[in-house]
């Protein structure tokens, strides 16, 4: 099993672009790139929690845990 970020969905159905989203939560695009493509070991609560507030959803609306 694998866990998949779905950000770039929430991003869509919010209409909102990355770079808008990371200004807001006070990260780089860069690490907010890094977090779309699932290419990072982990994310902080906080973060998570930032995410959730701005986009209006819940951390189960922006992360999947899918079988391989």
């Amino acid at each position: 099993m694998k866990v998949v970020v779905r950000l770039d969905v929430m991003l869509a159905l919010r209409k909102m672009k990355s770079k808008d989203l990371a200004a807001r939560i006070g990260i780089t695009e860069q690490n907010l790139s890094l977090l779309k493509s699932g290419k990072v070991k982990g994310i902080r609560f906080a973060t998570l929690a930032a995410i959730c507030e701005v986009l209006d959803c819940q951390p189960g609306d922006l992360l999947e845990v899918v079988v391989d």
